[in-house]
């Protein structure tokens, strides 16, 4: 079975109401969907994340190397065209470009099969994912002491056993949102707090300290992710797990984490660190070092659902008769084509979602709705 066509589709589409995090804002949703067509008919489809016009070039400069070549063939394909960039593409949109290809190819590999990707895989652990809430970033306007005590309410009435608080703004402002976020939804909703690297060490050490009492189950991203001796710092000084690894890329990346122990629990996200292929290496390399993986996830549908065949093979670490497991990063902020590109939503019931166990992704994409948002 062979490629013969590589197409991305770069979505766009306003915010009503644009958010903000520690360093940067959304003001529209953009993502790059690839599509990988092959000579038997069966195409597959993938999602990149990271900024979608840069990342749809760098696909398209990988397409000579991908028509022709045995769509099955995903290890290879992996290494031929991770081998080309690395020079200058050890990190970052390169390989977030290789990300989507390769959830692309699983998809094309489980629907050739009939099976869905995580039984080719070697077989699912769980068939369902609790998913916490991921929200409450700032607005331009209101208060966020009281938008924010709102919409963690309404992530709780909706059934989610756990929410993550966006942090990183100023250690005084955060610390009092977070004790409000934990009086609002009481204590036995998972509570925790995302801080996109904002604050340096000695910031984010007052920030652990000041918050130690609140049962938060992880600090994400606490400094910049090149500072893993920060982290290292951080964790000696805190009670609170630290998280982090969405900046993060591939098994090369993640070893020096998983080497020095600098995080507690690490995120790679699926359409970025390296697709399907590369985050099970990254999870497995995370067990033999009694490491948590919980992935972090921002897309549409096609994204989630190459999460959630990611989540359902996570060996347990360590396993038992009540193992640990693995939680689903669930996007709530505003995204106007999360699930229009599919024709069946990818939805929680009281906070729990089902791994599709159609063949593939276990998805099927909606065209009409990827054309309302595609641009040129």
């Amino acid at each position: 079975m062979k490629i013969i066509d590589v197409t991305t589709h770069v979505l766009e589409a306003p915010l009503t109401v644009p958010f903000r995090w520690s360093f940067n804002r959304a003001d529209i949703r953009q993502t790059v969907l690839v599509e990988v067509t092959t000579d038997t008919g069966i195409t597959g489809w993938g999602e990149c994340f990271g900024p979608s016009r840069p990342i749809a070039a760098i696909i398209q400069s990988f397409k000579p190397l991908l028509l022709g070549a045995d769509a099955l063939a995903t290890d290879l394909i992996w290494q031929t065209l991770y081998d080309r960039c690395r020079d200058q593409g050890q990190k970052g949109m390169p390989v977030c470009a290789i990300s989507g290809i390769d959830i692309a190819l699983w998809d094309i590999k489980g629907r050739y099969f009939d099976a869905p990707v995580h039984q080719l895989m070697g077989g699912p652990l769980r068939s369902e994912v609790e998913a916490y809430a991921t929200g409450m970033y700032r607005r331009d306007d209101g208060d966020p002491l009281e938008y924010l005590v709102e919409e963690a309410l309404g992530y709780v009435a909706d059934g989610f056993k756990g929410v993550k608080l966006k942090i990183g703004f100023d250690v005084e402002g955060d610390v009092a949102i977070a004790r409000a976020g934990r009086q609002a939804v009481g204590p036995d909703i998972k509570l925790m707090m995302d801080a996109n690297h904002g604050y340096d060490v000695i910031d984010a050490i007052r920030m652990g300290r000041m918050v130690e009492d609140l049962d938060i189950r992880w600090f994400e991203e606490p400094v910049v992710p090149e500072d893993l001796a920060g982290y290292r710092e951080i964790k000696a000084a805190l009670k609170i797990p630290l998280s982090g690894g969405e900046c993060d890329y591939t098994r090369y990346g993640f070893r020096d984490i998983l080497a020095t122990r600098s995080i507690d629990i690490i995120q790679p996200d699926t359409c970025a660190a390296g697709g399907l292929s590369e985050c099970k290496k990254i999870a497995d390399m995370a067990v033999a070092h009694g490491i948590r993986y919980i992935p972090h996830v921002w897309g549409t549908g096609i994204g989630l659902a190459a999460s959630l065949q990611l989540l359902a093979v996570l060996p347990h670490n360590p396993p038992g008769w009540k193992p640990t497991e693995p939680l689903l990063e669930f996007d709530r902020s505003e995204h106007p084509f999360r699930q229009a590109v599919l024709k069946q939503p990818l939805d929680h019931v009281n906070g729990v979602v089902q791994v599709p166990t159609g063949p593939g992704l276990g998805i099927e994409i909606d065209r009409d709705g990827i054309r309302r948002f595609e641009v040129d």
